[in-house]
């Protein structure tokens, strides 16, 4: 197992080093300068925008509103990324390491608002299930239809499924694994491991071959609450160590620039770690999110932009600040640790052991919701490339397998494998949504027009001549020869 870490390692170290940390600082700055700075300037509307709901529609599923959106892509970010992920660049990059998070996710901001007004302007609509009001999209939709690139959209359709579906299923399940461990204290049988692995196969295989629908339905209800009670929690430990956030904030800034090392946290290392576990948090840039973007209706795709560039400064300035807080305000024994169970640690440290049982039914209620997410994300892209149902079993299959291997492998090689297919699959779909950005804000513009005229911004393909391959958006004469089956533009109030 050490010798496979070793390897890994090596190749994430050269290509994000040398290859995507330049990628995604380059788009991100790119993106920031040719809008303007728009996650800056543009903050009120997002907050304005997020509260829309959809117009109303005569028959048909409910459809997804803007903050339903939102949601759903904040379930998916707020995970292991916010707790073992956070802890995890503090334990190998220093408290420096949350600084480079902070400033992925302020520059990643524009890289996801051009990434999900993409999705939103290709989506397509769901006839699978039924009626009107039901979408879906992507990178996958956007590389096919957007670029012409069937074969580019399939690779990122592939890359996603190994991604999400199988490697981030495998990290889930490794931290449910060790934060359980941790709550049982020392001494946890070897058998343990397995037996996780197994239970979490069953539940999660409950969901997916729809034994137990309500198991995801469940858990949708519950990470938001289990979300809340983190944030109170982190902020009870916070308020009882206020006296230490002048020195956290000294050693985070410090650290970022080579000024404080600790833990071996040099400024490269804190670089590394803060952009890795940054993006596998907030996802700016991934392509993952817009997957989540498209299945809004909104009436202009610029909107759900909006909503997912607050979406990724609420991750990562919000939920993964206060996880560095409870680790670095507490200033737990970082050796020999990784993971959630610093986090653990660090609120047992400062509350009580009752803390860390409480992290562990949190831990289990979000990374669990993101296994079902995760593997529905992975459904969704292989739909996208075939329609056999052998396919889909075999996934199945090894999304079982890729859970009950996860508890058993070690935090460091979970992670490090995350770092190599996430790597790959930002790789794909940054080199897409560079070209395609031109649209991006091009549509920016139409909406920025709109509403200086104060007016609720409505777009229809037609005001933007030449644009191709979009399906929904019609004009509204258009839409409404198509009959009922035809998507059409709903707007918002």
């Amino acid at each position: 197992m050490s010798t496979i870490d070793t390897v890994v390692v090596e190749i994430n170290d050269h290509f994000w080093t040398y290859l995507l940390i330049p990628l995604v600082a380059g788009a991100g700055l790119y993106f920031t300068l040719r809008s303007r700075a728009l996650q800056f300037r543009l903050l009120p509307e997002m907050l304005r925008v997020v509260k829309e709901r959809p117009g109303n529609q005569a028959g048909g599923p409910r459809p997804v509103s803007a903050f339903g959106a939102f949601t759903i892509s904040a379930a998916a970010r707020i995970g292991t990324g916010n707790v073992a992920g956070v802890a995890s660049a503090i334990t190998v990059g220093g408290p420096g390491a949350v600084f480079w998070m902070w400033v992925m996710a302020v520059v990643g901001g524009a890289s996801s608002f051009v990434e999900s007004t993409l999705a939103q302007l290709f989506k397509v609509r769901d006839r699978g299930k039924g009626g009107e009001g039901a979408y879906r999209g992507g990178p996958a939709y956007y590389m096919q239809r957007g670029l012409g690139r069937r074969w580019l959209g399939v690779l990122f359709a592939v890359i996603i499924t190994l991604t999400f579906g199988l490697v981030f299923t495998a990290v889930q399940s490794n931290t449910i694994s060790t934060v359980t461990a941790g709550s049982l204290g020392d001494g946890t049988p070897g058998w343990f491991a397995p037996v996780a692995g197994v239970a979490l196969a069953a539940l999660l295989g409950l969901a997916v071959f729809g034994g137990v629908r309500r198991i995801a339905s469940v858990t949708q209800v519950l990470v938001p609450v289990m979300a809340v009670v983190y944030l109170l929690v982190g902020l009870a430990v916070v308020v009882l160590n206020v006296s230490e956030v002048p020195r956290v904030l000294a050693d985070i800034v410090g650290g970022a620039f080579g000024l404080r090392e600790v833990v071996g946290g040099g400024i490269g290392a804190a670089i590394q770690q803060g952009v890795r576990r940054g993006m596998f948090s907030n996802e700016a840039g991934l392509g993952s999110a817009p997957n989540a973007a498209a299945a809004a209706e909104t009436s202009h795709p610029v909107k759900q932009g909006l909503v997912q560039t607050l979406g990724v400064f609420f991750d990562t300035l919000v939920v993964c600040s206060m996880t560095a807080f409870i680790i670095l305000s507490t200033s737990p024994e970082l050796s020999g640790r990784q993971g959630a169970d610093l986090t653990q640690s660090a609120l047992q440290e400062t509350l009580g052991s009752w803390a860390g049982h409480l992290l562990t039914v949190v831990v289990f209620m979000l990374a669990f919701s993101s296994m079902i997410g995760n593997y529905y994300y992975g459904e969704s892209n292989i739909e996208f490339i075939t329609g056999r149902r052998s396919v889909m079993l075999g996934y199945r299959g090894l999304v079982l397998a890729a859970t009950f291997l996860g508890a058993l492998g070690s935090v460091s090689v979970v992670w490090n494998l995350a770092d190599v297919t996430m790597g790959a699959m930002a790789l794909v779909n940054l080199l897409a949504i560079l070209p395609l950005s031109v649209i991006a804000f091009r549509l920016l513009d139409d909406y920025l027009a709109q509403r200086r005229d104060g007016l609720d911004p409505v777009f229809t393909r037609d005001r933007l001549p030449g644009l191709t391959g979009v399906e929904c958006w019609e004009p509204a004469a258009s839409g409404a020869r198509g009959g009922e089956d035809e998507p059409r533009a709903t707007t918002t109030r």
